[in-house]
């Protein structure tokens, strides 16, 4: 079967064109795809499908096999395939996600979408929403022991659940901490973490955990995630665009009175076949 190997900001997943075809068990081949060494490589599998809510439906399937319910990067990626696929017209397009339907506005050059701009909805804020242990209508700044150590945290779900904290990443020990919060008890359905140094109001920088991937270059509901802690926590202000750097590279992201937009490439990289 043909795969596009695709990333955004650096966050690469292998994509399959499921508009006339079903894959079975795609949970098994995102684990046998995903590894680096032996197979395609990525953070895991996503499948662009057929909808009967929006112009197309985006599956997503974690490197340790688990469904994930939204991925920023990821929807961006699946408008590039579905447009330059001829599935949808124009300069804009919906995708169904688990987390919704959401729309993105493309930015095209040459007949390829290049970019696009992701409405990402509002953030859900409820601690038990996250979902979390904790309770009250926003969880900001709260204290977390992990990993023996107490850290204030932020929490918010932008389709996935996140956890935010405020400290310097560049020297974290990534490897040791991102468990620790991950499978934290307080998180009954795992958690993303993201670390986070504030440079100005309009600039943040971040280092992500993601539960089921490990530490990627990149990660969209965590960018926006981040962006809303540091509203919340007074360091950037609403309605105005922060730039977001992350391993893989910059997103813009602006927390509006309607939603939340995020703004990033969408690359295809090589296309492939494999045997599944």
């Amino acid at each position: 079967m043909k795969f596009y190997k695709m990333h955004g900001t650096g966050n690469d997943y292998i994509y399959f064109d499921c508009m006339h075809t079903q894959i079975e068990h795609p949970e098994r081949l995102a684990v046998t795809l995903s590894d680096r060494h032996k197979s395609i490589g990525g953070d895991g599998v996503i499948l662009l499908c057929p909808s009967d809510k929006a112009d197309c439906k985006m599956r997503m399937f974690n490197a340790d096999g688990s469904e994930g319910k939204m991925c920023g990067n990821g929807i961006r990626c699946v408008g590039k395939l579905a447009h330059d696929l001829g599935y949808v017209k124009g300069d804009s397009c919906t995708v169904e996600t688990l987390s919704g339907v959401k729309k993105l506005d493309f930015f095209i050059s040459g007949g390829k979408v290049k970019a696009a701009t992701v409405n990402m909805g509002m953030p859900v804020l409820q601690g038990e929403k996250i979902p979390s242990l904790f309770t009250g209508d926003k969880i900001v700044n709260q204290p977390l022991v992990a990993d023996g150590e107490t850290y204030y945290v932020t929490l918010v779900n932008m389709g996935n659940p996140h956890c935010v904290v405020f400290v310097p990443p560049e020297n974290l020990e990534l490897e040791k901490i991102g468990p620790a919060f991950e499978n934290h008890p307080a998180f009954p359905e795992r958690i993303n973490t993201s670390f986070v140094r504030v440079i100005d109001e309009h600039n943040l920088k971040m280092r992500v955990w993601e539960r089921g991937s490990g530490e990627t270059l990149a990660c969209g509901t965590g960018a926006c995630a981040v962006t809303v802690a540091a509203v919340l926590n007074g360091y950037c202000k609403r309605n105005e665009e922060v730039c977001v750097s992350l391993k893989g590279g910059n997103l813009h992201i602006k927390y509006a009175d309607d939603a939340v937009y995020m703004t990033g490439d969408a690359t295809l990289v090589f296309t492939g076949e494999t045997e599944i």
